[in-house]
């Protein structure tokens, strides 16, 4: 294809998994020509939609809803009524029930591949998008008024140009690279092993959080009559915990979380995934912007990850649907991304913050820590202007919360 002559967009998005596509369906309203990159071919689903368990907070629900995807879920979610977060060898837990603050549920659960689904068949619906796959990300470059992304597809290659383009390409991000935008890394010494857990007893809405000197593991209540399994290992015993047969995986499980479960049945196939920190130090770059994992990548402990980074791409709809009357041009100019980075401040920091001292405080060890942390998850199990502080960061309610999710719709009044 001719160099000189690139494809035009409105605005190019790079990464078609969790949060790009969510922030192509965001745009639908808006009457935009969206291109959507995505490396996995048509027909297939791309990594990231496996058996994982997504926990999606009350704002990320709302949202999701609005957009047309829950409600193509082939299998509903499973309710989050409460939650209980212990340590093991200290005294205590914190117990968090919706009904105390007049909700039915805090979120759902819901299985990642059928989300990858519902997002599927949502996008096969949405007008004015372009889909290039399966397409690699090559590089991107400033020319005038708008930015190029050159594309390495099965028939060559593509050039495509946009006044606005969005990096949503995951952690190890080739559009952060390509930016020049250089990132903070921090592994947390632990690996994270991913599974579908069954109990004796099934799931009756709780979740828990077990935080170990090793890592945490979570138990997420899913709506098949499993547990979605987040086990943290230490990096030096992974290798082995990995190789364990399910008898053996199963009865380290069972001395880690005990019997309130009953006795751990059967365990799925096991992924496994790093625990670490990845932090873009900017996310906006000339006529361009990082969400989702590209932006940061956070410790799964709180199941914040996904849920921060639906944040950023409905921060950015809004934005460029206040944009657009001013034109075309205007979507990736300065003052648009200038506002955009102002606004997720405050949700970014602290939810950063949040999981960053979470996990630390539940790995520290020392025998001053025992009873600092017991103190203070007998504190977190009374209703307090605490607890409802953390309850409202768990539901997605943190700083500037796009209107999609407290259940309004701004972009089509825009």
């Amino acid at each position: 294809m001719n160099a000189d002559a690139p494809r035009k967009h409105d605005l190019v998005i790079v990464g078609g998994g969790l949060v790009g596509a969510s922030l192509a369906l965001a745009l639908e309203p808006l009457g935009l020509d969206v291109a959507l990159v995505d490396a996995t071919p048509a027909g297939e689903m791309p990594p990231v939609f496996d058996e994982r368990s997504l926990s999606f907070s009350e704002a990320t629900v709302n949202a999701l809803t609005a957009l047309g995807v829950i409600p193509m879920l082939r299998a509903a979610g499973g309710p989050i009524r409460r939650i209980v977060v212990s340590r093991e060898g200290d005294f205590g837990q914190a117990r968090l029930d919706a009904t105390r603050y007049g909700r039915t549920e805090f979120g759902q659960v819901v299985v990642a591949r059928d989300f990858g689904h519902a997002l599927e068949a949502r996008l096969e619906t949405m007008r004015g998008l372009t889909r290039y796959r399966p397409t690699r990300f090559v590089g991107s470059s400033i020319d005038g008024d708008v930015r190029r992304v050159t594309l390495q597809g099965t028939d060559g290659t593509v050039e495509l140009a946009a006044p606005l383009v969005v990096g949503a390409d995951g952690t190890a991000s080739g559009m952060r690279a390509a930016l020049g935008i250089g990132a903070e890394t921090l592994d947390y010494g632990h690996a994270l092993l991913v599974a579908r857990l069954r109990t004796e007893r099934a799931p009756d809405g709780t979740g828990y959080e077990r935080l170990t000197d090793a890592g945490p593991t979570a138990l997420l209540p899913r709506a098949d009559r499993h547990y979605g399994l987040v086990h943290g290992v230490a990096s030096a015993e992974v290798d082995t915990v990995e190789a364990l047969d399910e008898a053996a995986f199963l009865a380290r499980l069972q001395s880690r979380l005990g019997w309130r479960h009953g006795r751990l049945l059967a365990c799925g196939p096991r992924s496994r995934y790093p625990a670490r920190r990845v932090v873009a130090n900017a996310t906006t770059a000339p006529r361009a912007v990082l969400v989702g994992n590209a932006a940061q990548t956070i410790h799964p402990l709180g199941a914040q990850g996904f849920n921060l980074g639906l944040r950023d791409a409905l921060t950015l709809a809004e934005e460029i649907a206040a944009a657009l009357p001013q034109g075309r041009d205007a979507l990736g100019a300065d003052a648009l991304l200038q506002r955009y980075a102002a606004r997720r401040v405050d949700d970014r920091r602290r939810t950063l913050a949040f999981s960053d001292r979470l996990l630390r405080v539940g790995m520290a060890r020392g025998a001053l820590m025992r009873p600092l942390r017991s103190l203070a998850l007998l504190s977190l199990d009374h209703p307090s202007w605490l607890q409802a502080w953390l309850v409202g960061g768990a539901m997605g309610y943190r700083g500037d919360v796009p209107a999609l999710c407290r259940g309004d719709d701004a972009r089509r009044r825009a």
